[in-house]
């Protein structure tokens, strides 16, 4: 057993503290559902994949279902290969795989597929629009049409809160049955509406072939394992603390967000993948604080001690602020009724612990 443990990089052992919150959180009676089973997790290597990578192997590590699962990972490593993948080479519970899912290949037959692949920060998504739509549609599509055939016992589509566009006031918080506010040719319509798209197909295949499909629309996640230089605002705020810079913020600092701490998110999918729900959207996000951007820099700032200032600046893009939702707050109310979701960290619990995660692993690439 301690071999098998010590197989792990140190990157991964990282992530240990948050998998435990996770195995914790979803139970013993339903950890046993993958007992046995074969996973396959696309774009493995990314943020939402690096956890659910480390919590199946945890299992197996750990002997915590009778008999070990055995995961097969694709990634197209369009950003080169994390040195924790080699360290898990010789490992016989996980095969990972060069694969760009949009390639029509043959796929293996699993039990459970997990489809995170996809482009999902603002700034990489409008720098690879094309991609961004194939992963969301044709490799959407493509893993589809082999479970037609492969009939798995669930398969999980990450869509996103940006389904939703730009709510109006009466919106927030928002339901899954909200339609709304998108532009379907703005800046940010390549994931928007890409990921709307791929609901549908969703959608559509559980109607016409009673696959079991369901659909996480994640709000705002972070946590240790979020590469520093993902561009969006929580990396960017800890990077500039860390560099002993000041924060810079590219907007009035105004609009507000919530913030989902990853072990709270991952425990919401992994729910949503064991559930009965097919055909089924969930909001998986935390309700609180709906907090402003000025406000979350204020907080990362007092968490990591700084005596650096806020700074609001333009942007030299100029369309970098368009079609950005002024709010965005999930009403979690129908994942909390119907998979007992819960989120349990607070927000500056979360920083924290990322801030540490960040200080610890400053020489570690991360993706």
């Amino acid at each position: 057993m301690e071999g098998l443990v010590n197989m792990k990089h140190q990157y991964l052992k990282n992530l240990d503290f948050d998998t435990n919150l996770i195995i914790d959180n979803i139970g013993s009676e339903s950890i046993e559902r993958f007992s046995g089973k074969k996973i396959l997790i696309t774009g493995a290597c990314g943020f939402l994949g690096v956890h659910f990578i480390n919590f199946f192997l945890m299992l197996n590590d750990h002997a915590l279902i009778k008999k070990k699962c055995n995961l097969i990972a694709y990634d197209n490593f369009i950003r080169g290969t994390p040195e924790w993948v080699s360290q898990l080479a010789n490992r016989q519970d996980i095969l990972f795989e060069n694969i760009d899912v949009v390639t029509k290949i043959k796929y293996p037959h699993v039990d459970f597929i997990i489809h995170a692949a996809s482009i999902a920060s603002p700034t990489f998504y409008r720098l690879y629009p094309i991609e961004t739509m194939d992963v969301n549609v044709i490799g959407l599509r493509n893993l589809l049409n082999h479970s037609v055939i492969s009939r798995p016992e669930s398969f999980l589509f990450f869509s996103t809160s940006e389904i939703y566009g730009d709510p109006d006031a009466k919106n927030i918080p928002t339901k899954e049955d909200y339609r709304g506010n998108v532009s379907c040719t703005g800046p940010r319509a390549c994931y928007d509406e890409s990921k709307r798209y791929g609901e549908t197909l969703c959608k559509a295949f559980f109607q016409v072939n009673k696959l079991p499909i369901k659909i996480a629309r994640p709000f705002n996640n972070y946590g240790p394992g979020l590469d520093i230089n993902d561009k969006r605002v929580l990396p960017d705020f800890f990077k500039n603390v860390i560099n002993d810079e000041d924060i810079e913020i590219f907007s009035d600092g105004s609009a507000t967000r919530t913030y989902t701490y990853i072990s709270d998110a991952i425990t919401g999918y992994l729910k949503i993948l064991l559930s009965e729900f097919d055909g089924e959207e969930f909001n998986i996000g935390s309700d609180k604080p709906e907090i402003s951007v000025k406000d979350l820099a204020e907080l990362v700032l007092k968490i990591s001690k700084s005596n650096k200032s806020i700074r609001l600046i333009e942007n030299s893009d100029v369309k970098y602020l368009v079609d950005n939702p002024n709010r965005r707050c999930p009403d979690i109310s129908k994942a909390r009724t119907l998979l007992n979701f819960d989120p349990k960290f607070t927000l500056e619990q979360g920083l924290k612990r990322t801030y540490e995660f960040y200080l610890e692993n400053l020489n570690i690439r991360f993706d």
